[in-house]
């Protein structure tokens, strides 16, 4: 078995777009070019039936038109050959509806980390024309990463992060902020913080926050989190993006949730489903760390902890 790393992220949906148009997009995608390659999702299988239910892809890269070496075997020599959709690369995934989440594989060179949510995106707007929908891959932030990086700060200078209502999951320690995007309709909302005073940095529980959560199965707190910190934790789960600037050794040091990406080991060339409960069970594992769960039952658990 070969290994390759995957990377974990949530798709965020915009428009008219719905989870159903996602599944039938990648099962009958559109293609599309970017500088002198063709795009599209190949080998599809609808596993929503299955447990864990997944859909299963793999982004491919491919020319229009490119050679291949044959052997002319009347002349004992080596030829290029013409040929139409050279096949250049593939990176497998899966999309599990239940986390709105995706694990991708990140191909060498060929299609990295940073490309496939670009690509992924492309095809599935344009599938639909690009007619009022939008869709985005935002990374799921690996905590103790992204603390061990903001740890090194002698003080906090800015905090901002964009983020965007989450569906269908529910985070216990972002919970107003998250009613606060409903209850004001908003399809996003960006906050920033800077420190009123040079020398002075922003008072932020940050640090205590995300320890908290990797060190328990039930996080529970005193207070909710600031307006600033809860964005910024929704934005580390997948629901946005965030960025920490701080100061170390005198020198300004920026910090952003999508350089501490989650990621597991897995088989270059996987099962489908064997793929997929591997997914599940990463994802699973952050629902659980991070007190998530899903709309209506994460409202009534959190309410009733509350009351209690």
């Amino acid at each position: 078995m070969r290994l390759g790393r995957y990377y974990l992220g949530r798709i965020v949906k915009f428009g008219r777009l719905t989870d159903e148009m996602i599944v039938q997009a990648i099962l009958n995608p559109s293609i599309i070019r970017s500088a002198k390659y063709e795009w599209t999702i190949t080998d599809a299988l609808d596993g929503r039936d299955e447990t864990p239910s997944f859909v299963y892809g793999e982004l491919s890269k491919f020319l229009p038109l490119g050679d291949v070496t044959v052997v002319d075997t009347a002349e004992k020599a080596k030829v290029e050959q013409p040929t139409e959709n050279l096949h250049v690369a593939s990176a497998p995934f899966v999309y599990l509806p239940e986390f709105s989440g995706i694990a991708y594989l990140h191909v060498w060179n060929e299609i990295q980390e940073e490309i496939f949510p670009r690509r992924f995106k492309a095809i599935i707007e344009n599938t639909y024309d690009n007619f009022f929908v939008r869709c985005d891959i935002e990374a799921i932030s690996d905590y103790l990463s992204f603390v061990a990086k903001i740890s090194r700060f002698e003080r906090f200078i800015q905090i901002s992060a964009k983020v965007y209502p989450p569906n269908p999951l529910f985070g216990n320690l972002w919970k107003s902020l998250e009613e606060y995007l409903r209850k004001r309709n908003l399809e996003e909302l960006s906050v920033k913080e800077s420190a009123a005073k040079e020398g002075e940095g922003i008072r932020t529980e940050l640090i205590s926050l995300m320890k908290t959560l990797e060190s328990t199965e039930r996080p529970s707190l005193e207070h909710s989190p600031s307006l600033t910190d809860a964005a910024l934790l929704m934005a580390a789960d997948g629901y946005g993006s965030g960025k920490v600037v701080g100061v170390e050794n005198d020198a300004v040091v920026v910090v952003r949730t999508i350089e501490t990406k989650k990621s597991f080991l897995f088989d270059k060339r996987p099962s489908p489903k064997a793929l997929a409960q591997r997914a599940w069970e990463e994802f699973d594992a952050i629902n659980k760390k991070r007190g998530m769960r899903h709309d209506d039952q994460g409202r009534k658990a959190i309410d009733s902890d509350t009351n209690n």
